[in-house]
């Protein structure tokens, strides 16, 4: 009798799950079904570069249905509105699902409320965490070339997803010198993390000494263990410095669970976020699974100001094809295996890229680190781009060993 799995998520953990439990599965032994609000699969590594307006939205995205129908996996284009994991059922806004299986692979809600004026949509600041934030962001990037002003690039106190923040900055500092503007617009980095490279894993090698040479051959100014409390149209109010003078301001929010996981009782913590164990199982919820930024993490250490866990594309692969593996096993009666979690990040820095492995993520670690800078890092980022979505448009597994 074949097992009902159902997949909440669209993006990076349940693709990857799909693509994995079908691998594993054939068509008689799982119905497959992945339930997504948005109908199409976004590259999110690339929003920066959707900002910079060297990328849109159609270049780095695609219809999920197409691709997994040929991989015989259901979709359903539905908002998921609650789930009952005594009852096994998924409500959406147009049907009850239940399930055997369900993997929750919701990813984030952006907590923008944290700050004050962190809009984009209301409120004068900016944000990457999203395609919509990505497009009016690239606006904004765009009316600066106009008309020039300092700017404030960071994160808010408790941000997980700090990659991006230093993407942009070192990307709009690139932009700024080829247009001749750079000498007219001076740019901030504010950031929680108690120093530079710190990303909520506790640095990994020299990546701290790497990045503050970079933005200081860049003329960036920073300061680190800083919290930002409010946007304005004209500055960013950090605690215990006051206002920094700014025109466009593109601050990293806080990540917090999907409401509808976050609403369901017995499924999620405070924050929304999904307890698991090292399968990926919720501990005490039978058969729910959770991947991805849906996965509580606890902190790697305590920071005068909040940092927390990061989760990247390819550690959330890596959840998917644990959990999809454990799915398989158990609808064999047996169990999967469990790995720790490692990391491989590509980082662009305008002119050039760097390229930071380490295993496992949370210090401390088994190998040291391997951080290494060059062009041929941002040549390699744009080839993966390419990469995974030529595969993952034709429902194949995509090669992430050099990851992102």
């Amino acid at each position: 009798m074949a097992v009902n799995v159902v997949i909440i998520g669209g993006s990076f953990g349940g693709l990857t799950t799909a693509y994995e439990l079908r691998r594993r599965l054939g068509p008689d032994k799982a119905s497959v079904t992945l339930v997504s609000k948005d109908p199409r699969f976004v590259f999110v590594p690339s929003l920066p570069w959707v900002a910079m307006g060297s990328r849109t939205m159609g270049q780095i995205s695609f219809d999920l249905g197409p691709v997994l129908a040929r991989k015989q996996v259901g979709f359903a284009h539905e908002t998921v509105l609650h789930i009952d994991h005594e009852a096994k059922t998924v409500t959406t806004d147009k049907a009850e699902r239940r399930y055997d299986f369900l993997v929750i692979a919701t990813g984030h809600r952006s907590a923008n409320e944290a700050v004050e004026g962190l809009g984009p949509f209301d409120g004068p600041g900016h944000s990457l965490m999203s395609g919509p934030e990505a497009e009016e962001l690239a606006g904004a990037v765009q009316r600066l070339l106009v008309d020039p002003g300092p700017v404030v690039v960071g994160a808010a106190p408790g941000a997980s997803c700090i990659g991006p923040a230093y993407e942009f900055a070192f990307e709009l500092d690139h932009l700024l010198r080829r247009r001749r503007l750079r000498h007219v617009v001076a740019i901030t980095f504010v950031t929680p993390e108690p120093f530079l490279g710190h990303m909520g894993m506790g640095g990994a090698g020299n990546i701290r000494q790497l990045l503050e040479a970079a933005l200081e051959e860049r003329d960036i100014a920073y300061a680190t263990s800083k919290a930002v409390t409010r946007i304005t149209g004209g500055s960013v109010e950090v605690e215990g410095t006051g206002p920094v003078p700014s025109v466009l301001s593109m601050v990293i929010p806080p990540l917090a669970g999907v409401e509808a996981v976050a609403q369901s009782p017995g499924l999620s913590n405070p924050k929304g976020f999904v307890p698991v164990d090292a399968h990926y199982r919720h501990p005490e919820a039978e058969g729910v699974y959770a991947v991805g930024v849906a996965v509580a993490m606890a902190p790697v250490s305590q920071a005068p100001v909040p940092v927390n866990f990061p989760k990247t594309g390819h550690m959330t692969e890596q959840m998917a094809r644990t959990a999809a593996a454990d799915i398989a096993a158990r609808a064999a009666g047996g169990e999967g295996k469990t790995a720790e979690l490692s990391a491989h990040c590509l980082m662009d820095m305008g002119d050039r890229g760097v390229h930071m492995a380490v295993h496992p993520v949370r210090p401390p670690r088994n190998k040291i680190p391997h951080v290494s800078e060059g062009r041929r890092w941002l040549l390699a980022k744009r080839a993966f781009e390419r990469l995974y979505l030529f595969h993952a448009r034709r429902g194949r597994r995509v090669p992430t060993a050099l990851g992102w």
